[in-house]
């Protein structure tokens, strides 16, 4: 199976311009034969938001404009895992990630259950982890701080998911971004795919450097600190190491 970590940014507020953009880099992943492709958090609004009021304008349904943007590319064979700023049906926004199936049709949606401080000046936390069957394996969707959670690190323990399909806008700080995840993740054996954003959103400054990680830890394909990309890669057998 090949797997595809995208990274983006974001220009601020402008979700339309990133729809058009997250297709062409999501259809260059599925161009190279990638059968998954994960997309960086909140990848069509960027990340930086002072309230639920100011942010609301950019939220949008599960089954909204970046569903139908994404759906043709995915109907070409390849399930896509997208960060979005949802809007529920009982008007709640969440900091979520769309799950596409290979039809093109709305899987699921997972909302981040961890928030960062910079998610709490507007979003509700998520409740619930989901577990995604594919032809060729299982996965997990997560969202950046996710990763912190230790509830999360006991669940991807005992449930052993194939992929952690991991959507982040991972802040700079100073520190070895893959060997954090590496550490993160050490009871965890399945491959983690990690798109990340880059640059900065209001002074925040974002570490870049997306990644697809074999389930020894081994990184396996990694983005450079700044600029859009597409990483893709060959798993092998699923028990092994992977190559790319």
């Amino acid at each position: 199976m090949k797997l595809a970590a995208v990274q983006y940014r974001p220009p601020k507020g402008e979700p339309a311009v990133s729809r058009l953009e997250l297709v062409k880099l999501a259809g260059r992943a599925v161009d190279q034969g990638a059968e998954l492709v994960v997309l960086p958090e909140l990848a069509t609004t960027g990340y930086v938001w002072s309230s639920a009021r100011e942010i609301a304008p950019f939220c949008e349904p599960a089954n909204g404009p970046t569903l139908q943007a994404l759906a043709p590319i995915a109907a070409r064979g390849a399930w896509i895992v997208c960060g979005f700023a949802e809007r529920a049906d009982d008007g709640a926004l969440y900091n979520s990630a769309l799950v596409i199936g290979p039809d093109g049709d709305l899987a699921c949606c997972y909302r981040k259950i961890l928030l960062y401080k910079l998610d709490e000046t507007w979003a509700s936390g998520g409740q619930r982890r989901l577990w995604i069957e594919m032809e060729f394996g299982t996965f997990a969707p997560a969202i950046c701080m996710d990763l912190n959670d230790p509830r999360l690190l006991a669940w991807l323990a005992r449930a052993q998911p194939d992929i952690l399909a991991f959507c982040t806008n991972w802040v700079e700080e100073g520190a070895d971004v893959h060997a954090y995840w590496q550490a993160r993740l050490r009871d965890f054996r399945g491959f983690m795919v990690a798109a990340n954003r880059w640059g900065q959103d209001r002074g925040v400054i974002f570490s870049g450097r997306s990644a697809i990680l074999a389930p020894s830890g081994r990184v396996l394909a990694s983005a450079g600190p700044e600029g859009d990309d597409v990483l893709v890669v060959e798993t092998g057998d699923w028990g092994g190491d992977g190559e790319g």
